[in-house]
């Protein structure tokens, strides 16, 4: 089968209460990466808007395992102000739920692996991630054949950082152990956008900042060097990661 493009619409469902019909926001075909990236665009959105905390890379991992159902059917549903998210779709269904939850276990093939890892780490991420959250991972059997897959996360009490785009202190006097050279305020409202995705996440790829930004990719790229050049955030292989300068920034928001 040719992975390269997604001929189907997905769906996805925000539901203000379970007592009125759902927002329905629909994501239009597109080549297979632009879709997985738009997608888990949306969802992180509108799960944040709504109040959720699951963080982008654990919704971007659940997202690609779409691939295995080729991608039929695909209905998000978003509730609990944001602190669930349903993934359902109408593939052939993960027949060891306990294995695909584990490192190492995967049914990829090389032409899907171009498009996702493929190496079996995705939900053994996502539950971890959950576990410490006090969160749960749950897969079910969808009606008719296929998967749910639920993320829910019990809501944190400090969740206004996650709602809005904090403002960054603008002088090195406001932030403790940081070292005079580096001026908060010369930080682009760009820079800051960026840096304030580290609150929630512990390492990003630049297309996952472009996603979640909307920020151009070429943007992107000249907004890290310069976060880079300041020492607040590190390369770690192909993705980012903060610096102890940019922890102690980030711990003082």
């Amino acid at each position: 089968m040719d992975y390269s493009f997604v001929p189907n619409a997905a769906r996805i469902a925000l539901y203000d209460d379970m007592l009125s019909s759902p927002q329905i926001i629909e994501v239009p075909p597109a080549n297979t990466t632009n879709f997985i990236g738009e997608l888990s665009s949306q969802i992180y959105n509108l799960s944040r808007q709504a109040g959720g905390g699951i963080p982008f890379s654990a919704i971007k991992q659940v997202t690609e395992n779409f691939i295995h159902a080729d991608f039929r059917e695909i209905v998000v549903s978003i509730m609990d102000d944001g602190n669930t998210i349903r993934f359902t779709d109408q593939g052939p269904g993960i027949s060891d739920k306990q294995r695909a939850q584990l490192p190492g276990f995967s049914s990829a093939t090389e032409e899907m692996k171009k498009y996702i890892d493929g190496v079996g780490s995705g939900l053994p991420i996502v539950r971890e991630y959950l576990d410490v959250k006090h969160g749960t991972l749950t897969l079910d059997d969808n009606l008719n054949g296929g998967s749910v897959v639920t993320l829910s996360l019990t809501p944190q009490k400090t969740s206004n950082f996650e709602k809005h785009t904090p403002n960054i202190p603008t002088t090195t006097s406001q932030v403790s152990n940081i070292p005079s050279e580096i001026v908060l305020s010369s930080l682009s409202k760009r820079s800051q956008q960026i840096l304030s995705l580290f609150k929630n996440e512990s390492t990003l790829g630049v297309q996952d900042i472009s996603n979640m930004t909307d920020i151009p990719l070429s943007s992107t790229h000249s907004e890290l060097r310069k976060l880079e050049e300041s020492g607040i955030i590190e390369k770690l292989g192909k993705k980012r990661i903060l610096s102890n300068l940019g922890r102690n920034i980030i711990e003082s928001l």
